[in-house]
């Protein structure tokens, strides 16, 4: 198949939702995929998509989607791929159900991240992970594959070139995340401006466990977790976009500033060859990141790092930043759909 001339068909599960929002937002253009199928709740389903949702994008919605007709979440849709926003407290049936039917199913949600058999991937990092899709068996032949929390692709990102040159022994982690990535409307005025929350539901298990699934190996079928520990505090902030993360760690190996700096710089042109843009970017100074200048670096694709220090209880210390919509969820999503297309999966 010629990639240029032919796009593949793409449905995107959950599409009046904020991910799913994004998700069309960067289909709409895309090189590779078409968008030929919307499908939501029953409340939605049967309405043209412009009036089964508040569309929140700053982008033109193109007529060739507002007049879509919206679908429910079941197989039938026409397509090969679904991108999945769903809600969690759906994803884990619809998803399989969709897989079970031939669909190629990308998801956004929690649900089969943990799964054995599923990959949770970050391409940059891990791709030989999507190898784990041969081992599942679903009936009807497609599969499943996950992209991580919005706040892991930051911490995995940024960390990542340390483990992989000088090993990680104990992680400690802040986050300070956006109000975007509570969904829409999301949080009450009342309750976040001016104000920050310690707590967000659910989120300090996925930090302290699908960081080691990522950074894990998989090699002739066989998963081996990464070990190290973790220990995470999470925060939301009257931030609109954009998940900053307060990390310290300990390396296996007593390592430098300058050899640090120099395995995230390597990292990032070792990456940038297959992305074709800067997935990390380092500030010397520390006063970077910040989500008001940096969160829309590369249209929102790159995690930035700085304020790199050391650190006197673990061995060193940083801020990273990311786009939690974009490369944390939305973004994600589509660029694991392209490297299964280079890989021949889809």
């Amino acid at each position: 198949m010629n990639l240029q001339n032919k796009k593949i068909k793409a449905g995107i599960l959950g599409a009046t939702g904020a991910v799913g929002q994004k998700l069309i937002s960067l289909l709409i253009n895309h090189p590779l995929f078409e968008i030929s199928a919307l499908a939501a709740s029953e409340k939605s389903a049967g309405k043209k998509y412009s009036d089964a949702c508040k569309w929140l994008e700053t982008i033109e919605l193109p007529d060739s989607i507002s007049d879509m007709q919206v679908q429910l979440c079941k197989p039938g849709l026409d397509c090969k791929i679904v991108f999945s926003g769903l809600d969690s407290s759906v994803a884990g049936t619809v998803e399989s159900e969709m897989a079970s039917a031939g669909y190629a199913v990308i998801s956004n949600s929690k649900n089969h991240r943990m799964d054995v058999s599923v990959p949770l991937v970050i391409p940059e990092i891990n791709s030989s992970h999507f190898d784990m899709i041969r081992s599942q068996t679903f009936p009807g032949g497609g599969f499943i594959v996950t992209n991580p929390n919005c706040a892991v692709v930051v911490i995995a990102l940024a960390l990542f070139p340390v483990y992989r040159n000088f090993g990680l022994k104990n992680i400690l982690v802040t986050t300070m995340q956006a109000i975007s990535g509570a969904g829409y409307p999301g949080v009450p005025s009342l309750d976040i401006l001016g104000n920050v929350i310690p707590h967000i539901s659910d989120e300090e298990p996925k930090i302290e466990t699908e960081l080691q699934k990522i950074f894990g190996s998989f090699s002739a079928g066989t998963f081996s977790p990464a070990k190290f520990n973790i220990s995470a505090m999470v925060n939301r902030v009257p931030v609109r976009d954009g998940h900053t993360v307060a990390v310290s760690f300990e390396t296996e190996t007593k390592t430098d500033k300058d050899s640090l700096i120099k395995a995230i710089k390597d990292f990032n042109l070792e990456a940038k060859a297959q992305s074709g843009f800067d997935v990390l970017k380092y500030f010397d100074s520390p006063f970077r990141p910040q989500p008001i200048l940096d969160v829309n670096a590369n249209s929102g694709m790159t995690v930035s790092v700085g304020n790199l220090r050391k650190c006197n209880v673990l061995d060193w210390k940083l801020t990273a930043l990311g786009h939690n919509t974009i490369r944390g969820a939305a973004g994600a999503a589509i660029i694991n759909a392209e490297y299964l297309l280079r890989k021949g999966f889809i």
